[in-house]
């Protein structure tokens, strides 16, 4: 047993050695060289069958401890993987089966006795445990404060029952705030299932690996509306969840496609058609075949008077036409008798993809009103003949929102393919790629444009619906617009001019862009920023301290500048990545309290630039459609998240992963920030441990005091107290809930609370096809 556990010992300290030589020499920490020579030495000793092994591991725990605490101090989630391994082997040295066969020099060996000399091993074990527990027992990660309790503003819910949901966001500017209270801190434990139901729709043979579950869905005039992956609109009972109806446009499997989901459906009432008669109420279908599709609400039967049977053609006056490169995964925005819809384009095939054109239709007869296109931005009356926008401009794929007194629409647009070199852009695309831009609801004519980032070059596409609140400045109300973005900023602009209400400021950024571009030389910031830290080598994590080494040598193989740091031919770290801080579930914003509730991940991500030969070769992907290939550009781009070279679905970098935080909108403060989700679903055991998952979908909150969401990468709806962001409620799903929530009350008079636990390709959760709902007991 001796030599046996010599030669382990021998072979972990020839790892350590290994590799802590090549992370010294490329700059990194000299601790693993240092304890790979402390392992190998044991190693002999043990070989020898001498005490004096127990003496210089000994010194191997206690170092690694001391080392861990001057690194980390009382992290537990950072001081376990570096003890660890060295913990337990110092167990296993101590018990008799070791400890009681090694000798001095001279003596032979007690087979049934432990040495003294392993005393001060045991010391040494235990102070690691002790520490370890404490660290455990006493770590609080965050901001434990509360938000105010005031109630001085007022919701943007003109026209909307209070027990409706008819808006993606509830309403068209999309707070996602429900104005109901039956639900509150004091009885949200007794919450409990009222119904589910199953769509059918589920991932399949042919199916792009993005084949997700991202709708929310909507409910008016007792009904519930919602669409799937494979854009099946469907009509529920919200007090049973019975079918009502259902819609399959029957879109072929195109696996070329990137994405393959649907948001949700839009809902509008037609002033011209007599109460009673169809298509009084419609409903929107978008879909991933590049068409719009209106639909009778009370019967799912598409409507005749609109476009050619009911459907409009999106792929009109569209460049570059090639099927599964163009489709609208998110549901137009309803004003005025108009529906304005964008689309996405699959990111980074080539620099010949379709337009990001806006379009406006009257919603009552599908006729096109009015385009926005960013290549040509003044010229927004309606193509004709053979006319075509402009291909590769950037595409606003996220939800829109409207102000109709202010007669404006907003949209968050993306950046101009490829994402990330930029060196043949027009003014055009820099001017719009990435921004916010506020376009004339009546003849689609820019009023503003705000821009997130500059020159962008990492797809942080503004993915979020803007989002529209009145807040109050010195006893007076301002029409505000609050803007989550991937890079981790929240904007608080004047949607009257694109103005900051919050202060922004313009702060340098690292350089050095690839060759045939650069880098903008200042980057926005805004007073409500959940930009991480920057990265160092001790932030670095895995399970043990070896998959910990192979992280921070593949960070220091890395150029890593901080946030924005250039894409290279050496291989960047991108922090935080392109998945987001914050993505399209955004934030919920409550206009009554003036606060947010959001769900920032940080989630690391790399950015290789591969240079081309050709414009047909493939560097990056296998097949078609080519993802990130960026055929004619000078570089294709590898891209993935950033996690242990070892082959470990594990991140490279410390936890938490993901939070849930607590904004005041008047002072722009974050009062609270904790870790949000458990990796029970992530990891190989089902362990609760509350490191911080990432989410992907965002919160509602409701009156009652209550904000809930479902979008960690663990299966869970969880409600959470607004005022301190404890988690006071939580039910298991039976996939991953990578939606957004949405709340509603009922004919029985019950505000019900639903989620859709479908789950998502791209995260690698569960698939599914649940439609959930939640109330208290009936009375």
């Amino acid at each position: 047993m001796v030599l046996a556990t010599a030669i382990v010992v021998l072979l972990l300290g020839l790892c350590l050695l290994g590799g802590g030589a090549w992370l010294a020499w490329l700059g990194g920490s000299w601790y693993y060289l240092i304890a790979g020579l402390g392992f190998l030495a044991t190693a002999a000793l043990l070989a020898k069958r001498r005490r004096a092994a127990l003496w210089v591991y000994a010194l191997v725990v206690a170092g690694s401890l001391a080392w861990a605490l001057w690194e980390v101090g009382l992290d537990w989630w950072q001081l376990a993987p570096r003890g660890d391994v060295i913990a337990l082997l110092g167990l296993w040295l101590l018990m008799p089966w070791v400890a009681g066969r090694l000798r001095r020099s001279a003596e032979a060996p007690k087979p049934s006795a432990v040495s003294p000399a392993g005393l001060p091993l045991s010391l040494a074990v235990l102070a690691s445990v002790a520490v370890g527990g404490y660290a455990l027992a006493t770590g609080n990660w965050g901001i434990q404060g509360r938000l105010p309790a005031r109630h001085d503003g007022q919701a943007l819910d003109a026209g909307v029952a209070p027990g409706d949901w008819p808006d993606y966001g509830r309403t068209a500017g999309g707070s996602r705030y429900s104005p109901l209270d039956q639900i509150t801190p004091a009885n949200v434990a007794e919450l409990q299932k009222a119904w589910e139901y199953h769509t059918g729709d589920l991932r399949g043979p042919g199916d792009p690996v993005e084949t997700t579950y991202e709708v929310t869905p909507i409910e008016i005039d007792d009904t519930l509306y919602l669409c799937t992956p494979h854009d099946i609109a469907i009509a529920l009972d919200p007090v049973t969840g019975k079918e009502r109806w259902r819609f399959d446009p029957k879109i072929e499997k195109n696996g070329d496609r990137q994405h393959q989901t649907c948001r949700g459906v839009s809902y509008w009432r037609s002033p011209g058609v007599a109460e009673g008669q169809a298509c009084r109420d419609r409903i929107f279908l978008p879909t991933s075949d590049a068409r719009l599709i209106a639909l009778d609400a009370a019967s799912g039967q598409p409507c005749p008077g609109f476009g050619e049977g009911g459907t409009v053609n999106l792929w009109a006056h569209m460049p570059n036409e090639q099927a599964g490169f163009y489709y609208s995964t998110s549901p137009p925005v309803v004003a005025e008798g108009l529906v304005v819809i964008g689309g996405a384009v699959n990111d980074n095939v080539s620099v010949h993809e379709p337009s990001g054109a806006i379009r406006a239709y009257d919603a009552e007869t599908g006729k096109l009103v009015w385009n926005f296109d960013a290549g040509r931005p003044d010229r927004t009356e309606p193509l004709t003949g053979d006319e075509t926008y402009t291909a590769n401009s950037p595409n606003s794929w996220s939800m829109l929102s409207v102000d109709p007194d202010l007669g404006l629409v907003y949209a968050p647009m993306g950046n101009a393919p490829p994402d990330q070199f930029g060196g043949d852009r027009t003014p055009e695309t820099e001017r719009f790629s990435s921004s916010v831009v506020a376009l004339d609801l009546e003849t689609g004519q820019v009023r503003w444009v705000f821009q997130t980032v500059h020159h962008d070059l990492w797809d942080m596409d503004v993915p979020a619906q803007p989002q529209l609140v009145d807040l109050q400045r010195d006893g007076r109300s301002v029409p505000a617009l609050v803007q989550p973005t991937k890079q981790g900023e929240i904007f608080v602009l004047d949607r009257r001019t694109g103005k900051p209400l919050l202060p922004v400021s313009e702060e340098p950024a690292p350089q050095g862009a690839a060759k045939g571009d650069h880098a903008a030389p200042t980057q926005p910031v805004s007073a409500i920023s959940f930009r991480p830290p920057p990265l160092t080598g001790r932030d670095m994590w895995g399970l043990t301290p070896f998959d910990q080494l192979a992280c921070r040598i593949a960070f220091r193989r890395l150029r890593y500048d901080g946030r924005y740091t250039p894409p290279s031919t050496r291989g960047s770290l991108i922090y935080p990545g392109n998945f987001g801080a914050f993505n399209w579930g955004g934030v919920a914003v409550d206009p009554v309290r003036q606060v947010i509730v959001g769900m920032p991940v940080q989630f690391a991500f790399t950015s290789r630039l591969v240079p081309r030969a050709d414009d047909t070769t493939n560097y990056v992907s296998d097949g078609k459609p080519g993802l990130n290939e960026n055929y004619g550009a000078p570089y294709a781009a590898d891209m993935g998240p950033f996690t242990s070279p070892l082959g470990l679905r594990v991140p490279c970098h410390a936890p938490p992963w993901g939070t849930v935080a607590g904004i005041d909108l008047e002072t722009g403060e974050v009062a609270w920030q904790h870790r949000n989700g458990t990796i029970r679903d992530l990891a190989p055991l089902p362990l609760p441990f509350g490191l911080g998952v990432p989410s992907l979908g965002g919160p509602v909150i409701t009156a009652g005091g209550l904000a809930f969401a479902s979008g960690t990468l663990d299966y869970y709806l969880r409600a959470y107290d607004v005022t301190d962001g404890r988690v006071l409620w939580k039910a298991r799903l039976p996939a991953g809930g990578q939606t957004t929530p949405m709340s509603y009350r009922a004919r029985d008079g019950r505000q019900y609370v639903l989620t859709v636990a479908g789950g998502h390709g791209s995260t690698h959760t569960k698939a599914g096809d649940a439609v959930i709902a939640y109330a208290l007991p009936a009375s």
